[in-house]
């Protein structure tokens, strides 16, 4: 399943989605309604509160058949898919050309930081592009959505913990990040992080250490790799993270970039406003936004 926020008008609260085909998605609450069933909620939020039981029901209603009312993708607004999320934890250093390309080491364990809510947009907003920084540059990442409450998660349980991948836009102040040990100033700037167009459920990607990932920026390819290259793989993170905190359902970890960056090119391909910067992860979708000088 693919799953949505979604609202037809500006001012409207997002509601739950479930896309029905390539052009339409059905209202996750109205279709639990329709099948007689406990009502999944509408509110984002709510849904991914409880994410691994609400997907398990959606998916029994879906598996009925039944007729169902669909609303055109052409539409709606899509929003960030799962409302917002309660943590978002990224990784950086994960694949080993692009700790090379920033001429940095291999680490011997996995490099955390932190975005915040303020940071989050949906799959169709502007990225914004603050005059606090001059070297605004785009990351391409597999995305983790969690499922379930993970405490002390063992690798070889790691997936039972998942709910669903996504993909998101790790869009890094270079200058603000750089300027001190701590990255993250650089990494939470307001309006500038896209994650989406939607959560694809963790049945549909066979192998997630097998999908080509990339970028492109007015068209042209920047990024181009495979999360097979990636140096700690998802159980290794699962495992990682949940030894140092609790992961809940509604969190998200971005799982790293690979090389390409704009930072690193020669000349620089830093982002200028106006930029169309394009995301695309093989079997999850694709995700495209403007840069806004704000």
């Amino acid at each position: 399943m693919k799953l949505v926020a979604y609202r037809k008008e500006q001012g409207e609260k997002y509601r739950t989605g479930v896309l029905t085909d390539s052009e339409s998605i059905a209202d996750v609450e109205t279709l639990s309604k329709q099948a007689g069933k406990e009502k999944l909620p509408a509110d984002p939020v709510d849904f991914y509160a409880r994410a691994a039981e609400h997907v398990e029901e959606l998916q029994k209603i879906l598996n009925e058949e039944a007729e169902h009312e669909t609303i055109s993708l052409q539409d709606v607004h899509l929003g960030m898919p799962l409302g917002k999320a309660k943590k978002v934890i990224c990784v950086g250093k994960n694949y080993q050309e692009h700790v090379h390309e920033m001429k940095s080491d291999i680490p011997d364990f996995p490099v955390l930081f932190a975005k915040f809510d303020n940071a989050i947009i949906g799959p169709e907003d502007d990225i914004h592009y603050p005059s606090i920084t001059e070297k605004l540059d785009y990351e391409v990442e597999l995305t983790l959505v969690i499922g379930k409450t993970a405490s002390k998660v063992k690798k070889e349980d790691a997936f039972d913990y998942i709910a669903g991948y996504t993909l998101a836009n790790d869009t890094s102040a270079r200058d603000l990040q750089k300027r001190t040990p701590q990255w993250l100033q650089g990494k939470t700037l307001d309006h500038t992080t896209p994650v989406g167009p939607w959560v694809v459920t963790k049945d549909e990607i066979d192998n997630p250490h097998a999908l080509n990932v990339r970028s492109f920026v007015n068209g042209e390819e920047r990024q181009s790799s495979n999360t097979e290259h990636l140096i700690f793989d998802i159980p290794f993170l699962i495992n990682f993270i949940s030894e140092i905190m609790t992961l809940e359902p509604g969190d998200i970890i971005l799982t790293g970039t690979p090389h390409g960056v704009g930072l690193a090119m020669e000349p620089s391909g830093l982002l200028q406003g106006g930029d169309h910067v394009k995301l695309e992860i093989e079997g999850i979708g694709v995700m495209e936004n403007q840069v806004k000088k704000v």
